[in-house]
């Protein structure tokens, strides 16, 4: 069993590390992930060996707080009883376990910022005036400002002394007081022997605030018995300030610290926003109601008015309106609903009233999970943290060996017992395991954040750190480069006087009586064209071979007439063979070109002769062209997997430029040519959406699914791509490296922080170089040392994908052989029919470079070298060749001998 636990009390890595090492050592626990940012710890454990109960009372008897978190994201539904409390939202640790809606959490969290702020303001209000009496003389030398006199009254001169003193203590006892956690959290936990940052702030305060009442005593001890070199000597060793100023600084360096690790979870605190927190139920006696989100059951019927949210996933049943589904997908554009339409949870209604059902309401809807997930994520460990939390288990027992060797190494080397204390001091303020906790999950939880704020899901932060080592990425074909769903991608006729419209309008007649999938393709294509309604009668549909009407009126073409009652076949061509109809050998070629291109051709005739081709394809989207462009710039073999023949799983190869394609795969092969890479040495990401890309995409180091997708795929992914755009998985990637150079950023800071540092204040080298920390000086190191990681990781939220929109990308980006029929609504719409019976056809092709007569001539007489073309017309000012055909030429041919001629093809149509 998997469950998560917020713990309260943690300061510091070492207190994350030590909560995580006691309770991996409760039997049945298998492994335990204590995450320092978001305060929760992940537990994998036996029920039948060890219970909740027990892991909370491990962390208690370390020193710490715990209780279940049962996380209630999306509706703000929360309870409390006995030890066990669930957060509404679960979104933060800081929530504490506290009962109560996202309201509840969003005051405590307010109320912690409020306590934090006085409690600074405070200290910086006692800390100023107690800096200026300890430091009055040397603030006099450096501004050349008069000593006010009552200064020189009361505190100059050994017999001031202990006034001077009293004073100074006096004033840094309410910075004590207001900091007084530090001592409480860092003696409880140093008694339990697991000291943390809070053990090394307070045992360092200690010692300034002991040290110098100590010194307090022998200058009062000096003046009973008139030994005024002892006053004048304690006077200047007095540590007061350096207490105060320690406990002032770490205080500015957790409050801003506290502010830029808030900004960490701006993705999480920004999506639980979204949720609107009332609908509008429609109910059985048709009254409106408008209820909390949170009591929306599934079947309930709800009303989204313009401008509103919706509140849970469901249906539309009645209505149609533009919905902006960016805050889920990412994608600027609003999507057309009407009935039948899925809605998303937190997508705005733009425009229409929707009437819809709900679906999936609670912990189900689309916006909860995705909060899940990436709550999930911000809580998850890299591998790469797992160096830096074995050095944070050790840290600070190792930093007080340092501190005591210190302090022993100084005596013994006859310096003065002042300096011998500062040294030590300085090496327990200076020290840092804050930075190397704060590392990783930071990075971590920025870099998920972010990835949600573009529609990608990263679901642990292993799978970040995998996604960065990709070097082979494996694609399914359908729904992942293709758009899923078939399209007219050309109509060609070979009979004189029937317009492109005729035949699809003959051709439509009969596939609206047809259940098969390439129907509705045609049928959509001709009510694009606004071709009319021809009745058909005596329709037949033949399994596997086509189907076949009569006509039950008379099409008028653009110089011919069908007549009616004129038998009609549209299929393959076996059907039509099998029907009398043979075909010639441009119109066999024709066929074979279009087979060729990985297009299933659909064949139009009457009883006695053959009118034209229809040509029908998954189109591929604009997208994945350039995905695939932007992987080899980036160095990654890119590899094509799918279930459909070879003949057309390469044809869509050669269109995106793909040199490895890999078809005709059974799903459970899909798994085992992902292993066959792997084998050799490959790191792969498998991407894929359907049910059976689930086992591939388990067995690669990464696996993304299309958000579009099944939830099978989606759950079996390591990463969700949610606007279904290929070139998301390319940003996930770059995302994915972004992150983890930071993560290793931070951890050398950290380190090397820490090197240098240590041995400073420790004065190494001061007897070489004269160089040494004081107390105030480290303390402030320390602080900086925090707010540095965590600024570091929020660099990230100014990553950018680099791509534009899809509809700038539909106009900008051709790929390899990919043919202009996916942007022209019919192929031959230009056409006449030549004396042979075939097709005469003109495309307007846009060269790149031409700069005079010698470029057009040459770029003419390499078209004109094309088998099929019959004329080519050039035109410098407009840059333009027109070429006219006999036969079919793909566009991929034009474009060859024009880029070999040294050319740039820009267009063609």
């Amino acid at each position: 069993m998997k469950e998560r636990f917020y713990v309260t009390g943690m300061t510091c890595s070492a207190c994350s590390s030590r909560v995580e090492k006691v309770v991996n050592k409760l039997e049945g626990v298998e492994k335990a992930s204590v995450n320092l940012l978001t305060a929760t710890m992940d537990v994998v454990y036996d029920e039948s060996l060890v219970q909740a109960g027990d892991i909370i009372a491990e962390v208690e008897k370390a020193g710490y707080g715990a209780g279940v978190m049962e996380s209630g994201v999306g509706n703000g539904a929360g309870s409390c009883g006995g030890d066990r409390c669930s957060v509404s939202g679960g979104a933060m640790g800081q929530a504490l376990g506290h009962a109560g809606s996202r309201d509840v959490v969003a005051k405590q969290a307010l109320a912690e910022s409020r306590a934090m702020k006085w409690r600074l303001g405070i200290s910086i209000g006692f800390l100023i005036p107690l800096m200026y009496v300890a430091m009055y003389h040397m603030f006099h030398d450096l501004t050349r400002i008069p000593v006010p006199g009552f200064m020189m009254k009361w505190f100059h001169g050994n017999e001031n002394a202990v006034i001077f003193a009293l004073t100074q203590l006096l004033l840094v006892l309410p910075i004590l007081y207001m900091n007084r956690k530090f001592f409480s959290v860092g003696f409880k936990t140093l008694f339990h022997l697991s000291p943390n940052m809070d053990s090394l702030i307070a045992v360092g305060a200690s010692a300034s605030l002991g040290y110098g009442i100590f010194a307090l005593y022998r200058m009062a001890y000096g003046l009973g018995h008139g030994n005024m070199a002892l006053v004048e000597h304690y006077s200047h060793d007095l540590y007061f300030e350096s207490a105060g100023m320690i406990l002032t600084l770490i205080t500015v360096g957790k409050y801003l610290e506290s502010r830029s690790k808030g900004k960490t979870s701006e993705a999480i605190t920004k999506l639980m926003d979204l949720s609107p927190k009332m609908a509008v139920r429609l109910n059985a006696d048709g009254s409106e109601e408008e209820i909390p989100t949170e009591m929306l059951r599934a079947g309930d019927v709800f009303l989204v008015k313009p401008g509103s949210l919706v509140p849970v996933d469901g249906m539309v049943l009645e209505g149609s309106s533009a919905v902006d589904e960016a805050a889920i997908t990412g994608e600027s554009i609003p999507v057309e609903k009407t009935v039948g339409d899925k809605v998303v949870s937190a997508t705005m209604n733009k425009a229409g009233f929707l009437k819809c059902r709900a679906d999936r309401v609670g912990q189900d809807t689309t916006l909860a999970q995705i909060i899940r997930l990436v709550e999930e994520a911000s809580g998850s460990k890299a591998p790469i943290a797992q160096l830096a939390d074995k050095v944070a288990g050790v840290f600070v027992p190792v930093v007080m060996g340092i501190a005591l060797i210190t302090l022993i190494g100084w005596l013994i080397a006859g310096a003065e017992v002042e300096f011998a204390i500062s040294s030590a001091i300085a090496v327990l303020v200076i020290s840092c395991p804050c930075a190397l906790g704060l590392a990783t999950p930071v990075a971590i939880m920025v870099g998920t954040g972010v990835g949600a704020g573009n529609g990608i899901l990263i679901k642990s932060g292993e799978a970040l750190q995998r996604a960065r080592d990709v070097d082979t990425v494996v694609l399914d074909k359908t729904g992942t480069l293709t758009e899923g769903k078939l399209r007219v991608m050309g109509v060609y006729g070979y009979v004189r006087g029937f317009s492109p419209e005729n035949l699809l309008t003959l051709a439509a007649a009969l596939e609206r009586k047809s259940e098969h999938p390439l129907a509705e393709a045609v049928v959509t294509k001709a009510e694009s064209f606004k071709c009319p309604d021809l009745a058909v009668k005596e329709f037949k549909a033949v399994f596997g071979r086509g189907i076949e009407g009569v006509t039950a009126e008379m099409l008028k073409g653009e110089k011919n007439t069908l007549p009616a009652d004129t038998k009609l076949y549209l299929g393959n061509q076996a059907y039509l063979e099998e029907n009398g109809i043979k075909l010639a050998k441009e119109q066999q070629d024709a066929l074979n070109n279009i087979a060729d291109e990985g297009e299933t051709p659909l064949l139009l005739a009457t009883d006695k002769e053959f009118l034209g081709i229809i040509s029908v394809a998954d189109e591929i989207k604009v997208t994945s062209c350039e995905a695939i462009k932007e992987w080899k710039k980036m160095g990654v073999r890119v590899v094509m997997l799918t279930g459909d023949n070879k003949r057309t799983a390469e044809a869509v190869g050669r269109r995106l430029g793909l040199s490895e394609v890999v078809a005709e795969v059974l799903p459970q092969d899909k798994e085992m040519q992902i292993r066959k890479l792997q084998d050799e040495g490959c790191k792969v990401a498998m991407i894929g959406d359907g049910i059976n890309d689930a086992p591939a995409l388990v067995s690669a180091d990464v696996g993304m699914a299309i958000g579009a997708g099944t939830d099978v795929a989606i759950e079996s992914a390591d990463i969700v791509l949610m606007k279904n755009d290929l070139r998301d998985a390319v940003t996930a990637m770059k995302l994915s490296r972004q992150v983890i150079r930071n993560i290793k950023q931070n951890l050398f800071w950290a380190f090397f922080y820490n090197c240098i540092g240590i041995p400073l204040a420790a004065g190494l080298w001061y007897p070489m170089f004269g160089l040494r920390l004081t107390p105030m000086f480290g303390a402030a190191a320390m602080s900086m040392s925090s707010i540095f990681v965590v600024s570091n990781a929020l660099r990230l939220k100014g990553f950018k994908s680099g791509f534009k929109g899809s509809k700038d990308v539909a106009s900008e980006v051709q790929c390899v052989g990919i043919v202009e029929e996916q942007t022209d609504l019919v192929n031959n719409e230009n056409s006449n029919t030549n004396s042979q019976g075939g097709t005469n056809m003109t495309k307007v092709i846009t060269v790149e470079g031409m700069m005079c007569g010698h470029c057009t001539g040459r770029v003419q007489k390499v078209l004109e070298a094309v088998e099929g073309v019959t004329s080519v017309e050039m035109s410098l000012e407009n840059k333009t060749a027109t070429v006219e055909f006999s036969a079919d030429v793909a566009d991929a041919v034009l474009k060859g001998v024009i880029t070999e001629a040294g050319y740039e093809v820009v267009g063609i149509k």
